[in-house]
């Protein structure tokens, strides 16, 4: 009986094997049918319908804004104050944020953990922190705990206690960080382009400004900025413009104003004719030993800033060049040739300008290769026609990610946060996706010839490995040298 089981089993695994084999023949050809298929087209451009900002201003001049979304119970609070790291000196780099992330790390009542603790037991979260434009004061909460919620953010704004030990641990915290990251080429590239292409300062500070920046810096910056009528206080989500605009007065009617800090801003650069060539000027940072080079094009887009009309060509341009997978860099550098795990490009806004930008990492001994096959997709943009097929995806990527951006009540506080920072009106929210899909592929090409031709090179790499190449591709060319260990951006040749 036992023998004529191991018997029949022996068939059944003889016979499995031709089954498992027609199986996976099938599997494979029908996987080498759909992958041979062209990939369906986009869909038809989706419209996005965001409730009216509801906007009305206190007394003591603050702006409540309120975006009501009544599907989750959950609420977004977000205190925007118009100043950032333009509102500070180059000597003070940093100041900005530093001032903004010491608010939640103690008040004259509370800890930082207790504050850390009381958000915890809410079920919430409160974050700080500065940019270039503006500094923010965070929390997400549900509905029904707003108003504990509230009661510990005004506590933050209002009485931060700059705390000395609080403030020592946080610029160790910051340098040890920085540290860090000037090891890296990517960084350390982005790093010298804010002085070198965009005149301007690292938002994050500095290791010298860092170390000098004392408590009295940090309560002077707050007291200039951090003022109504410098600030809008923005509701999203589960809650009404009535009982938004009772929570500003509870928590927020008896905060005063004070005297508001001056904007620094960009140096005032005389208009240049449009370069004929994509670059000028090109600079290394040489960092020995490092194990890839970064290599970034970096151009200051002068009296073009975020409230100017060209935000939408510039912005589908950005997509079509570096702004995804698919993108024209990417595909270039990445897919066709293997060079980097991937390359993009952004435009950074400001007020009155904008600093555009490339970016991608590779191999010590492509970087030459790299910035050819750059400066090639930035000429492309400014000679060569778009076609509808590779246009359409682009702007379908800049809709997609606007709308899914906006179903979280945090998106959608950043995206009006974003609005009253450079003054637009909010109107602008409803009508993004109109503006983006109305771009043509003559207006990126007039752009693009316009404003980002003349730019500088930036390569951060182990020297030895490209320089032949660098000389052999581009002759005639000057190169400009720093070690890595001899820059300093407080200097006009960036050199100790």
């Amino acid at each position: 009986m036992l023998r004529r089981r191991d018997m029949m089993k022996r068939y059944i695994f003889r016979l499995r094997i031709p089954i498992l084999a027609l199986s996976l023949y099938l599997c494979v050809s029908a996987f080498n049918v759909f992958a041979q298929e062209t990939p369906p087209a986009p869909s038809a451009p989706r419209s996005v319908q965001i409730p009216a900002v509801k906007e009305k201003k206190l007394a003591n001049g603050l702006t409540v804004a309120v975006v009501e979304r009544k599907n989750v119970p959950l609420v977004t609070v977000q205190l925007l104050i118009k100043s950032g790291a333009s509102s500070e000196e180059s000597s003070e780099a940093g100041l900005a944020d530093l001032t903004a992330s010491m608010l939640t790390k103690g008040t004259k009542t509370r800890t930082a953990t207790q504050i850390a603790e009381e958000m915890e037991f809410l079920g919430g979260a409160i974050n700080a922190g500065a940019g270039w434009n503006n500094s923010v004061v965070t929390i997400t909460i549900t509905s029904d705990k707003l108003d504990q919620a509230m009661a510990i953010m005004a506590d933050v704004v209002f009485n931060p206690a700059f705390d000395q030990k609080e403030l020592e641990l946080l610029k160790s915290q910051a340098l040890d960080g920085l540290k860090f990251s000037l090891t890296q080429p990517g960084f350390l590239a982005s790093y010298v382009a804010t002085r070198y292409s965009f005149d301007e300062h690292p938002a994050g500070g500095t290791p010298e400004t860092l170390r000098n920046l004392i408590q009295s810096d940090v309560a002077a910056f707050h007291l200039k900025n951090f003022t109504p009528s410098n600030g809008v206080l923005i509701f999203t989500g589960d809650i009404s413009a009535g009982d938004a605009e009772k929570m500003g007065n509870k928590y927020f009617n008896t905060w005063k104003s004070s005297k508001i800090g001056k904007v620094r801003g960009t140096t005032d650069r005389p208009t240049m004719l449009p370069s004929k060539t994509v670059f000028n000027r090109i600079l290394v940072i040489d960092l020995p030993n490092s194990g890839q080079a970064s290599v970034n094009y970096g151009t200051d887009v002068i009296k073009i800033g975020r409230g100017s009309t060209q935000y939408y060509p510039s912005s589908v341009l950005n997509s079509l060049l570096g702004g995804g997978y698919s993108s024209r860099l990417n595909q270039e550098i990445r897919i066709k040739r293997g060079l980097s795990y991937g390359a993009g490009s952004s435009f950074a806004w400001r007020g009155d300008k904008s600093n555009f930008s490339t970016r991608t990492q590779t191999k010590n001994e492509s970087a030459a290769e790299v910035v050819e096959l750059v400066v090639a997709e930035i000429k492309r943009l400014t000679e060569g026609s778009i076609t509808e097929a590779e246009l359409a995806p682009r702007k379908s990527v800049l809709t997609g990610g606007f709308g899914r951006n906006l179903e979280t009540t945090g998106g959608l506080a950043a995206a009006v946060a974003d609005l009253y920072s450079f003054g637009i009106p909010t109107s602008e929210l409803n009508a993004y996706m109109k503006n983006v899909n109305g771009v043509t592929d003559k207006q990126i090409r007039d752009f693009a010839s316009a404003n980002l031709l003349g730019g500088d090179i930036i390569i951060v790499g182990d020297y030895a490995e490209f320089k032949n190449d660098l000389a052999k591709r581009f002759p005639g060319m000057k190169i400009d040298v720093i070690k890595a260990d001899e820059l300093d951006l407080s200097k006009v040749n960036l050199r100790k």
